[in-house]
């Protein structure tokens, strides 16, 4: 059965590859804070999705505080002038919203 939320975060990995390009020659250091952020996501969704009991949702709230991490690396990026506007928005609120419910869970 198909996992959406990790779907979803996969997407936003290939999606966010210029913008990784483009931060490896403006800021190394957040680009690494954004392929980590990113990795955190989906590494967390992975764990959760085969936990059962208490921790499952716990995992699932880290997905989302990594998620917001990287709305804040892009949010900086745009305020830095290096993007014209953070990409992938749409995705990343559905993301968001999708991580909100299973961290409720």
């Amino acid at each position: 059965m198909p996992f959406i939320a990790l779907d979803l975060s996969l997407d936003l990995i290939r999606g966010l590859r210029p913008t990784i390009e483009l931060l490896r020659r403006k800021s190394p250091r957040l680009r690494r804070q954004l392929e980590d952020s990113l990795a955190s996501i989906v590494q967390n969704l992975c764990e959760g999705s085969g936990r059962f009991g208490g921790d499952g949702p716990h995992l699932y709230r880290i997905s989302l505080g990594s998620l917001r991490e990287v709305n804040g690396i892009l949010l900086a990026a745009v305020a830095f002038g290096w993007l014209e506007a953070a990409p992938l928005a749409s995705e990343r609120d559905r993301l968001g919203a999708i991580l909100y419910k299973l961290q409720r869970s």
